[in-house]
């Protein structure tokens, strides 16, 4: 192992560079014994050359093992039995993977990508988190990127779930980044997830870092649900992989009139990405044997339930008048309080007591501006 870190660490290796180094000479351990004439061959940036001939990175990878596994994680290697096999038929890939949670329970399930833009819309951030919630009430281990907005969304959808997820970070896995997401990194684990990193302890968020993380977020799943792009969005960079690795590309389509519609509806019309709407336009494109788990027979497929039927399924019921405000929200369009105190023709007070009670039950989010939509 000591080797593989070691190359993971040196300055100048890259994926590709490493990918380079493996083909010709077969295994880290190898490319330790190489000459300086060998490894120049490859072409090499010379600190990388001067790196491996000096050895400087072994101590410092026993080191990072020891690290690592008082973090309570673990570092898997490419020629290690447990490293995932999906991520393994890839082009580049990663020579050591850091990881903490529970990994092996995480790949056992089949695992679908869900990314999109940071600066989301309400109609993006409840599309990302119906498909991941939906998804992963029916086994399927939900990746993404641990960003804000889509990435944040999709994770929370599969916690609400009670499902897997796996976030796959841009840093080190002692970082957390974004560094409000603390928490969300905690219930990422507490839920039986997983996170997952190439990078050396301490490295941090700097912008190049992403497009690699991208290729891990793509490799490890069967196909990638891009919920909302902008026109040079990294989401899109994420899709192109997909394309590569011979992956699935789904896209949610959106407002035409919206710049973070651009890249989803441009995956439809011009990149062959499924168009989806629900879970179960993914599930269909799935290989037969993992539909087959996740789709209902036909004849025993349930119907959409209604309004009556939703509220019949929240425990103690709903007052009148918090029935009246959610009747009247929808998951897409934020709704003032001022429209709501006239569609509901409800008191100030009464109404802002409602909306309070139905958020303490989870059933509605609050959004800046005094807005609110529905959650369920």
């Amino acid at each position: 192992m000591r080797d593989w870190v070691a190359l993971n660490m040196t300055p100048g290796i890259g994926p590709r560079a490493a990918a380079k180094l493996l083909e010709r000479f077969g295994s880290a351990e190898a490319v330790y014994t190489a000459t300086r004439a060998e490894l120049e061959k490859v072409r090499l940036l010379p600190e990388a050359v001067d790196s491996i001939i000096a050895r400087d990175r072994q101590e410092l990878a026993e080191v990072e093992v020891v690290k690592v596994r008082d973090l309570g994680g673990e570092i898997l290697i490419l020629d290690d039995g447990v490293y995932p096999s999906a991520l393994r038929e890839i082009f580049d890939p990663p020579v050591a993977l850091y990881v903490k949670g529970a990994w092996s329970e995480c790949l056992d399930q089949p695992c679908l990508a869900i990314v999109g833009s940071r600066k989301c819309s309400t109609y993006g951030q409840n599309a990302a988190t119906m498909l991941a919630r939906d998804l992963a009430q029916r086994g399927v281990t939900i990746v993404s990127g641990f960003a804000r907005g889509i990435d944040a969304a999709a994770h929370r959808g599969a916690i609400e779930a009670g499902g897997r997820t796996v976030a796959v970070l841009g840093t080190g896995i002692d970082q957390v980044y974004p560094r409000d997401h603390k928490k969300l990194a905690d219930e990422v684990l507490a839920a039986g997830g997983a996170m997952v990193t190439q990078f050396p302890l301490h490295t941090p968020p700097v912008s190049e870092n992403f497009p690699y993380r991208n290729r891990i977020i793509s490799g490890l799943s069967l196909g990638v649900v891009v919920v909302e792009a902008s026109e040079n969005s990294g989401s899109l960079i994420t899709a192109r992989l997909a394309i590569e690795q011979n992956r699935e590309v789904f896209a949610v389509p959106g407002n035409i009139t919206s710049r973070n519609s651009f890249g989803t509806n441009y995956l439809i019309k011009g990149a062959g990405a499924k168009l989806v709407q629900q879970w179960q336009d993914i599930a269909a494109e799935l290989p037969p044997q993992i539909a087959a788990r996740l789709l209902p027979p036909p004849l025993a497929q349930k119907k959409e339930k209604s309004l009556s039927d939703q509220l019949a399924m929240v425990p103690g019921g709903l007052s009148a008048s918090e029935q009246s405000v959610f009747k009247v929200l929808t998951h897409d369009n934020p709704a003032h309080i001022d429209a709501l105190v006239s569609e509901t023709s409800i008191s100030i007070t009464d109404l802002t007591g409602a909306l309070l009670a139905l958020e303490m039950r989870d059933l509605v989010r609050a959004l800046p501006g005094r807005c609110f939509v529905r959650k369920m």
